[in-house]
């Protein structure tokens, strides 16, 4: 008897249909296109997110979501929140692209379930699972500015209900490069040792746990050939601006989490979940004659109950806290007029606890809303009250509509959000050693029309607008003192961000996928002494074109992407 094979070519980006929240998701598919490249290199084929570089003597690579920062987006680690503090400059190149299973972006308010910190969305990152029936898998790349990457992944079946992968990554440059010419190392020689392991077990009463750690450290040395942090000095009368300048980065991590949850029903319509984590980020850095040293603990709780009262409504309730330990360590000394010094010590110990609840109603697939609310208490900063919601519309069956509000809330660390500072030749002004909880709003909406033609049910035109506005916003001005980087809240002052995104995908032939997408921001802040002007650094448009054809079988898959900035 003749068998029958189907096969599926999963596309590498798309928008979720069902998801009520605007969702872009990265597949395996497209995350398989770039087979050398970290998180940071994993959004090229994204409009919605734009990747770049923050300075190029660290190499700290940065996104931006909705016209912002990548700080102002909360990302997780299969619901658990990462990449924050110390780890949110270089967080982004300590997560292989091939470890990962797939990304989901939710554009604009989110969910309260995980926290408040989510201002312009969330980013999630899925990880090959424990239960993946792969026991080798290996990948290694070799590129022509001398980077190599070799990772590892196993996963391993321990019996009827333990399962582990084991996930490793090494990568580095051999030889830096100075192609224009400028005396300094065009991007900085790394070496990163990254290790992780995940565990799962499932046992017959559908009791599940998670657990895992992950041991990480690297090593960047940028700037001019030479650099010695150790015998740098920038005024020595004998030999004034000598000594090679450059700089010197170690990070060391170590992370280790529990997930449980715990079915109060037979149909599991009734659960309990806890999810812990505990952080700890170490980063040494020297940048000419600076130092910063910094140090962080981050403990994370989330306890909820899950309640599916029937297929119309469903409710999440819980608590969850965070705390952080921040000791921080400044001595830097630069040449204006003469040698400034500038020196900042102290541990700064704070942290939120609060309360939340979540209502899902569900009208068949008409119509779809969720209802979110916190109460969360800040050490320095009291009880803040912060709402979400989001509505998910479909008039008829080839339209969908979605809209959303809601605050976010976050701690800023002036000098390791802009880690950029460090390499200037400005002294350091205003209240750059001070954590403002930065408060914002976001809301807007999208539209996605599905066609009628194609040979693809998922052919769509979709249109997205996003406003951010800030109440409460720490800045790092460059342009307010000749020979200074001023620190200051802006206390009042407007900022805002209008996010205007268009998207088109379309598979006009069989296995032939075009996508094309515009995004166009409007960023505005007002600055001291400066009034409103257009927020600095701040890209206003881009375009990405992705073609993708793919034989029979998937034997051969070519793919070209084309973008503008």
């Amino acid at each position: 008897m003749a068998a029958t094979v189907f096969v599926v070519r999963q596309e590498g980006n798309y928008l979720s249909k069902g998801k009520q929240i605007r969702t872009e998701v990265i597949s395996s598919a497209g995350l398989n296109k770039m087979a050398c490249c970290s998180l940071a290199e994993s959004f090229e084929n994204s409009a919605s997110v734009t990747s770049g570089y923050s300075d190029a003597v660290t190499g700290a690579r940065q996104i931006r979501l909705l016209g912002l920062s990548g700080v102002y987006t909360q990302m997780l680690d299969e619901a658990r929140p990462v990449m924050r503090g110390l780890a949110a400059p270089f967080g982004l190149s300590y997560v292989p692209g091939q470890w990962l299973e797939s990304i989901q972006i939710a554009k604009g308010a989110s969910s309260v379930v995980s926290g408040a910190e989510a201002v312009t969305g969330q980013i999630n990152l899925e990880h090959r699972k424990p239960t993946d029936e792969k026991p080798l898998f290996l990948n290694a790349s070799v590129m022509s500015d001398t980077r190599m990457d070799l990772n590892i992944a196993s996963s391993l079946q321990m019996g009827p209900s333990w399962s582990t992968v084991i996930l490793g990554h090494v990568s580095g440059n051999v030889k830096s490069f100075d192609h224009n010419h400028d005396g300094f190392m065009d991007a900085p020689e790394q070496l990163q040792f990254n290790l992780s392991n995940r565990w799962l077990y499932f046992g017959q009463n559908g009791v599940q746990v998670r657990f895992g750690f992950r041991a990480l450290q690297d090593t960047r040395h940028g700037g001019q050939e030479g650099y010695d942090h150790e015998a740098f000095s920038i005024y020595a009368p004998e030999r004034p601006g000598a000594d090679p300048w450059g700089s010197d980065i170690v990070n060391r991590s170590l992370n280790g989490y529990l997930k449980a949850g715990i079915p109060l029903s037979e149909d599991n319509s009734q659960n309990i979940a806890i999810v812990a984590d505990y952080t700890f980020q170490d980063m040494d850095s020297w940048f000419g004659a600076t130092s910063y040293m910094g140090q962080q603990h981050s403990a994370y709780l989330n306890i909820l109950y899950q309640n599916e009262l029937n297929e119309n409504h469903k409710f999440i309730a819980g608590l969850n806290g965070v705390f952080d330990s921040y000791d921080e360590a400044l001595d830097r000394t630069v040449w204006i007029l003469g040698p400034a010094n500038t020196v900042s010590d102290g541990v700064e110990n704070f942290g939120n606890a609060g309360i939340f609840g979540e209502y899902t109603f569900h009208a068949g697939d008409k119509f779809t809303a969720i209802a979110g609310v916190r109460g969360d208490w800040y050490s320095g900063s009291g009880f803040k009250f912060i709402p979400r919601v989001s509505l998910k519309y479909s008039p008829a069956e080839k339209i969908v509509l979605r809209a959303g509000a809601g605050r976010g809330l976050r701690h800023a660390m002036p000098l390791v959000d802009n880690i950029g500072v460090f390499s200037t030749g400005k002294s350091f002004r205003g209240d750059f050693s001070s954590l403002t909880l930065e408060d914002a709003w976001t809301f807007g909406g999208n539209v996605t029309y599905y066609f009628p033609f194609g040979v693809s049910s998922d052919a769509c035109l979709s249109f997205d607008y996003f406003r951010t506005r800030f109440a409460q916003q720490m800045v790092a001005d460059y342009e307010l003192g000749m020979n200074s980087i001023w620190f200051y809240n802006l206390d009042g002052a407007r900022s805002w961000t209008d996010n205007f995104q268009l998207d088109f995908s379309m598979s006009p032939a069989e296995r032939f996928t075009v996508s094309l997408t515009c995004r166009y921001t409007d960023a505005k802040i007002e600055l001291r002494g400066r009034g409103l002007v257009e927020r600095p650094m701040t890209s206003r448009f881009k375009g990405v074109l992705n073609l993708q054809y793919a034989t029979r079988l998937n034997k051969w898959i070519f793919d070209f992407t084309a973008s503008l900035n």
